[in-house]
């Protein structure tokens, strides 16, 4: 293993990420400090459009929280850190609103190949990709879905829940903690600015927006 994953535990099966650190440090940086505080355990997968993405880590979709789906972030902001990297089948990329540099929780996992998905590149930061259940993937992007907001057919019928969410760091899990640490690269500095919660800065790739709209 030479790059950090992460093990999303689904209601659905097992989804593990490996991330691009070289190509989106303070993205990752920021992931990994989200999975590790169980900032995205309970959440759930608010919204599917198969053939295009699956869209996660809201924490207005917890059982008991206010707010609506796809508005809640973790109380700051995330540069954007556009890359070459392209959208396609299994890589992971950040949420965002209207503003380049609003991305905080919220990511999607693409379901559709690079010929329908390829005009997200540089518009969204790719930071990682599946190495282990794309079958998972496929089954979450298949749900049955309804009407959320009147305007696409993208809210899953039943709750595709993140149970957990397991860092696993470059080498530590091969060396031991130990003599992983000696060699342990620094971790990459996150620039955010503090936003209020559910100031809507997680509402990414959304109906309303000019790429939503084409990808129906």
């Amino acid at each position: 293993m030479t790059a950090p994953t992460v093990r999303l535990e689904t209601s659905a099966g097992n989804i593990t990420v490996e991330f691009f650190t070289d190509k989106a440090p303070c993205h990752v940086e920021n992931f990994l400090k989200l999975a590790r505080d169980g900032f995205y355990d309970g959440t759930h997968f608010h919204r599917v459009l198969p053939g295009f993405m699956i869209q996660g880590g809201c924490p207005n979709t917890k059982a008991g929280a206010g707010g609506a789906p796809g508005t809640g972030g973790p109380g700051w902001k995330v540069d954007a850190e556009f890359n070459d990297v392209h959208h396609e089948r299994g890589v992971l990329s950040m949420a965002r609103a209207q503003d380049p540099n609003s991305a905080g929780s919220q990511f999607f996992v693409v379901h559709g190949d690079h010929d329908r998905v390829g005009f997200l590149d540089r518009q969204y930061t790719v930071f990682g990709k599946l190495v282990e259940g794309l079958d998972v993937l496929d089954e979450i992007a298949n749900v049955d879905c309804e009407f959320g907001d009147g305007r696409e057919r993208s809210r899953p019928t039943e709750r595709i829940e993140i149970r957990s969410a397991e860092v696993f760091v470059a080498e530590r899990d091969l060396l031991g903690e130990d003599e992983a640490a000696a060699g342990e690269p620094e971790a990459a500095a996150i620039d955010v600015s503090k936003s209020g919660e559910g100031d809507g800065a997680d509402e990414a790739v959304t109906a309303d927006s000019e790429e939503g709209e084409e990808v129906t």
